[in-house]
């Protein structure tokens, strides 16, 4: 097998694809020949030890994958070589082969093609954890999501249009607002990368003309940084504000704002929620597919990349040149 190693911590330039002999199963686990990975942007943290988990090194980075079982470990029932299974491993995943739990793995069917299977668990899973767990969306509220037109927001625009509500885009440039409203946004703001203060105000204001009433109900923010702040000023009173994450940094948030809207900031933290969750996770997952299945949902892909150049892909991610999904293929 091959791997993409992280042998000390730095940025994608890093990784160096290495051979390495093939794995065995474990007792409880499977043997999954890799046919797709999922490209996220805590693979470009997690090299960097920067993610809330930090895997003994050599590691190679990749959250999520999709493939084929190519065997079983002791103890396994419900699986059979040849299955197609995707799963969410936290690491591992830029590689040829990987062994994981059982209960890790998920089926699907032959009408998913291996690359949006790889796109599918993390950025919807996170994403409909936030909507339903933990805003509980209603329809007929609206919904703002900063950073929409990555992965996570793009299927967060998805699942907000499937779970009734308004969906308003916020993007750093116009080519990103069009492929949001193209995925189904109602409205899209352009804001601006250098956020001061007057930058802000505009923002806000922003939000709350096109929200169309007092402000949104929820904010997905997958930013942080300085655009967190106009975002809770355009708050409707009992809102929720969902924490999803924050490449722009951590922002410092007047505490008096949630006092005099009367909302909520909530954490997301999908990964722990799976493990915390299990039963949850299943119930979501499932209900995922059948979205899949209706044409209401589909991994947005805006690249495909051999797995060799999984630094490539990773570039693109820091630098925030994806709209929706890059896909990493063995051939």
């Amino acid at each position: 097998m091959k791997s993409m190693l992280s042998t000390s911590p730095g940025g994608p330039e890093t990784l160096v694809w290495t051979e390495q002999p093939d794995l065995t199963p474990a007792k409880g686990e499977l043997q999954v020949e890799i046919r797709a990975a999922g490209v996220n942007f805590p693979d470009t943290l997690i090299i960097r030890d920067l993610y809330q988990m930090k895997p003994p090194r050599p590691f190679a980075p990749g959250g999520e994958i999709s493939g084929v079982v190519t065997a079983l470990g002791e103890g396994v029932s419900g699986f059979e070589i040849g299955d197609r299974v995707l799963a969410l491993t936290g690491h591992g995943g830029f590689a040829t082969q990987i062994c994981i739990s059982a209960a890790q793995a998920i089926k699907f069917p032959e009408a998913m093609p291996f690359e949006d299977a790889a796109g599918f668990v993390f950025t919807y899973g996170t994403s409909y954890h936030a909507l339903k767990d933990r805003a509980a969306l209603q329809p007929g509220e609206t919904l703002l999501i900063l950073g929409a037109a990555g992965g996570v927001g793009a299927a967060a625009i998805e699942l907000g249009k499937s779970m009734g509500a308004k969906v308003i885009a916020a993007v750093s440039t116009p080519e990103k607002a069009a492929f949001c409203r193209q995925i189904g946004a109602d409205e899209a703001l352009v804001y601006s990368r250098d956020m001061g203060r007057d930058e802000q105000k505009e923002f806000s204001r922003s939000i709350k003309e096109v929200s169309g009433k007092d402000g949104v109900d929820v904010v997905y923010d997958a930013v942080g940084g300085a655009y967190a702040e106009p975002a809770l000023r355009a708050m409707a009173w009992l809102g929720r504000y969902l924490v999803v994450g924050f490449p722009a940094g951590i922002p410092e948030i007047p505490l008096n704002l949630p006092l005099l809207k009367g909302c909520d900031i909530r954490g997301v933290f999908w990964g722990a929620s799976v493990f915390r969750d299990p039963k949850g996770h299943a119930q979501n997952m499932q209900e995922l597919q059948a979205l899949y299945a209706s044409g209401a949902v589909k991994p947005q892909i805006c690249a495909v990349l051999p797995m060799t150049e999984a630094a490539k892909a990773l570039d693109m991610m820091q630098a925030r040149q994806v709209q929706g999904k890059v896909i990493l293929t063995n051939a």
